[in-house]
């Protein structure tokens, strides 16, 4: 029975690999690797000649099989584009059908850009909470950021460059003007972390079109305790029967209650509230 072995590969420098993991790549039977082209790069830059199938988000129910077959018989490794493997990946899929059939599992850590970004953010790391990739489509990113809006603890999440300032919109919009590292293309050349706030981070990256694979750090709610929603509708009816109008209604909520003004006014243009006055 062989063991599937979970193997962090660099996130850029090729030279940030462990000696195990190098190792593990040349001794077992075969590699699972999200990125073949990728993983060939690695394997060729280390002369390591062992046979390479691809295991991605578009194969992974038509490879595990293959890949608990080949375990009956000897070691696997997985490997990820970049990192660890099982981070926004399949990877847990095979992980968690390798010990289902009782084939132990190991990890070969190392490189991770969550851990990376993090460090260098100068934001909190006692406690985070991983987002992963921000969803592609705008409403479910959105539904996603007031999920997280009152939590206190560092946000860490992954963007697509096409895609970053939307996202950095959304999360003013959402989150308000927060602390934020923005971390683009880590240990590779042009690694460069911007630190500043959300409404900086969305003039810096205005020009020109962003490149690059993306790590944000953003810091957590304020200490101060948020209203919950029926408060804010509340307060909200309360202003605009006294005749205050839905602007300044809106801001002098916004200022009480620790949300974002642009979601304060949200709840007047798209909840009713104001027409009902």
């Amino acid at each position: 029975m062989g063991t599937l072995y979970l193997v962090a590969t660099p996130i850029g420098n090729l030279e940030d690999i462990t000696l195990r993991a190098l190792r593990v790549l040349k001794e077992v039977s075969l590699i699972a690797a999200e990125d073949t082209r990728r993983a060939r790069l690695l394997l060729d830059h280390y002369g390591i000649s062992t046979p390479v199938t691809s295991y991605f988000e578009g194969n992974w129910r038509q490879k595990t099989g293959r890949v608990l077959r080949q375990l009956e018989e000897g070691d696997v490794a997985l490997i990820s584009e970049a990192g660890m493997p099982g981070l926004s990946d399949p990877g847990y899929e095979l992980v968690r059908a390798a010990l289902e059939r009782g084939f132990p599992v190991t990890a070969v850590p190392g490189p991770t850009a969550l851990v990376t970004a993090l460090v260098l953010s100068g934001l909190p790391t006692d406690r985070f909470l991983y987002l992963g990739f921000l969803p592609r489509r705008a409403s479910q990113r959105r539904v996603l950021l007031k999920e997280v809006a009152g939590v206190r603890w560092t946000l860490v999440a992954f963007e697509a460059p096409h895609r970053l300032r939307e996202s950095l919109a959304d999360m003013e919009a959402i989150l308000g003007d927060r602390p934020v590292a923005v971390c683009r293309e880590l240990t590779k050349m042009y690694e460069e972390v911007w630190r500043g706030t959300i409404s900086g981070a969305r003039a810096y990256f205005a020009d020109g079109e962003p490149r690059g694979e993306f790590t944000l750090v953003i810091g957590g709610a304020s200490g101060e305790e948020q209203w919950d929603e029926a408060e804010v509708r509340a307060a909200l009816e309360e202003r605009l029967q006294a005749g205050v109008s839905p602007a300044r209604a809106a801001r002098e909520v916004a200022a009480l209650s620790g949300w974002p003004r642009r979601r304060v006014y949200e709840l007047l243009t798209t909840d009713g509230i104001r027409n009902t006055q």
